[in-house]
């Protein structure tokens, strides 16, 4: 390798390091920051109190209207529970809330698999609760804050069962009776909310649905190393024309500035995101309604939907349907649910890159079940395609080596004048058909792939706590004996070794070699799936330098 690939491959590592560094101090400095949990109730005795921010429905709804007339106290409410095959799930008969969602199967920790990611809670000091009701622009009809009756305190999805309905009770002054139901279905993470009002007055009331998430922001499961996730509210937003929309969305800490206020739309979903997982509020996609999205008036955020208004007349019935996705990211099932869902997950500029990664990922995962091994064949794969640019690699450098006393000599005569030294060297390399920038691709490409990479075993939830072998039981986290970052670097030392540093100044020698150990540091903090590529692919590059340079050789051309 000459002293000018070596300068430009030591320049290009230590440049990507340092940029990767910056990206993520900027990260930590700069990116959304979880607003402070509240006190937990159990510190204070008291059960947390619902928001005022009760809608009423009008030709401008307003999302923070009076509050409704005092209800119930909190104390008097029921907390009913339910069992699903997907769900643990608490709610409660003060508003008909849905207070704690729990989901089966995603354990909080690898350490605690019986504690598992509760997405919804309202204890512990934890708040992020689903409510609902109905309005009109005359005021509240049941509200959030209304005690409705349960017929029993818990419930579960029986055995051969495809469904489980939760109803609850409430009657007004004016004998209007609302039920409202909580539909769960087998195997799906979409809750179904049903809003029925029999109108028993005697006169007709225009009725507007209401479904609002209100959320004091905390990691419902474990905190990512090393990184900064987004946290915050994504938005289906209509675009110019029916049936256009974009995803927009806005970190909770830029709600005060950029709020989404009586945006006005047919269709669309909002949900309030985090790492992994998320809830949404869907309604049906043929129907208008208004859309909220802003700090909350007492405490953390407010995400409102308020439905367009129906008319009932006396002694008839009208019944308002919500969906509601409370679950993890899932790629492979999101579109499904609603058009857009699946932007929720959000691999960043390099998503281009790493949607098919994930893709290919997937692949190799239905083909092994295990995810540390469709890592090692997607290494496999990315280096098989990028093998022709490796060998113009060492090609490249081989005819460096071999011309070297040639540049050596043009430098040399041309002394000063760059110019004339230049338009010399490119005819050389014309003339010899050589490209002195052929070592640098396969780096350039590779780094993207090393990024991207980063990001989808950073953000995507079917990787989190992935076993692999042995130690290695979550490829999502760092390894906790720093087996894999010392096996990295010492592939790396032996890589630069069999590569030869003969034409490096000392001064370059000592960087060279301080490298493979400050990336073997650096990488101690990595996902150790990550490691894991970048480890199997030094070991294939040495097997295809090993192959290339022995074909060179044969050629009369050597890379030493």
């Amino acid at each position: 390798m000459t002293t000018i690939e070596n300068r430009r491959f030591a320049l290009m590592a230590a440049a990507g390091v340092i940029l990767f560094l910056l990206y993520q101090a900027w990260q930590k400095d700069f990116a959304p920051k979880a607003a402070p949990p509240p006190v937990a109730a159990e510190e204070t005795g008291d059960v947390p109190a619902a928001p005022a921010d009760v809608p009423v429905a009008s030709a401008t709804p307003a999302p923070h209207a009076e509050a409704a007339p005092a209800a119930a106290p909190a104390a008097a409410a029921q907390r009913i529970t339910v069992g699903t095959d997907k769900f643990n799930v608490v709610i409660s008969t003060l508003g008909g809330d849905l207070r704690r969602v729990e989901l089966l199967g995603y354990p909080f920790t690898k350490k605690t698999p019986d504690h598992n990611v509760a997405l919804l809670d309202d204890q512990d000091g934890r708040w992020f609760v689903i409510q609902s009701g109905l309005t009109s622009a005359a005021g509240p009809i049941v509200t959030h804050k209304d005690l409705y009756r349960a017929a029993q305190a818990n419930y579960t999805l029986a055995d051969g069962a495809d469904t489980l309905e939760v109803p609850l009770e409430f009657t007004d002054g004016q004998g209007r009776r609302i039920v409202k139901t909580w539909r769960f279905s087998r195997g799906s993470y979409v809750i179904e909310l049903s809003q029925r009002l029999v109108n028993g007055g005697a006169a007709p009331v225009a009725i507007n649905p209401y479904v609002q998430m209100s959320n004091v922001p905390f990691a419902a499961g474990e905190a990512p190393q090393f990184s900064a996730t987004f946290s915050g509210v994504g938005f289906y937003q209509q675009k110019n024309g029916a049936g256009s929309y974009k995803f927009h969305k806005v970190a909770f800490d830029d709600l005060g500035e950029d709020a989404i206020k009586q945006a006005r739309q047919t269709g669309g979903w909002l949900a309030m995101l985090q790492h992994y997982f998320f809830a949404a509020v869907i309604p049906p996609q043929d129907e208008a309604g208004t859309w909220n999205a802003m700090p909350g008036k007492d405490r953390g955020y407010l995400g409102q939907y308020i439905g367009a208004a129906r008319e009932v007349a006396p002694g008839a019935e009208q019944e308002f349907s919500t969906r509601i996705y409370i679950g993890p990211k899932l790629q492979r099932e999101l579109a499904e649910v609603a058009p857009g869902l699946e932007l929720t997950i959000d691999y960043g500029i390099l998503t281009p890159l790493a949607e098919p990664l994930f893709w290919l990922l997937d692949w190799f995962y239905k083909l092994t079940k295990n995810w540390g091994a469709a890592i090692i064949l997607l290494t496999f794969l990315v280096k098989l395609v990028m093998y022709k640019l490796s060998e113009a690699q060492y090609r490249g450098m081989a005819k460096m080596k071999k011309y070297a006393p040639r540049i050596q000599e043009l430098k040399e005569r041309y002394g000063d004048d760059r110019e004339r030294m230049h338009k010399a060297m490119m005819e050389l390399y014309k003339k010899e058909k050589f490209n002195p920038l052929a070592g640098c691709w396969p780096l350039l490409i590779q780094f993207p792939v090393f990024i991207a990479l980063y990001w989808v075993l950073l953000e995507s939830v079917e990787l989190r706590q992935a076993d692999f072998a042995l130690w290695l039981n979550d490829l999502s986290s760092p390894d906790p004996f720093y087996v894999m970052p010392a096996l990295f670097a010492v592939s790396m030392w032996f890589q630069q070794k069999l590569s030869g540093n003969v034409a490096m100044d000392p001064m370059q020698q000592r960087v060279m070699g301080l490298m493979p150990w400050m990336m073997g540091v650096f990488f101690a903090f990595f996902p150790v799936g990550l490691v894991l590529y970048w480890l199997v692919s030094n070991l294939i590059g040495i097997a295809q330098q090993w192959y290339i340079v022995r074909k060179l050789e044969r050629e009369g051309l050597s890379h030493r």
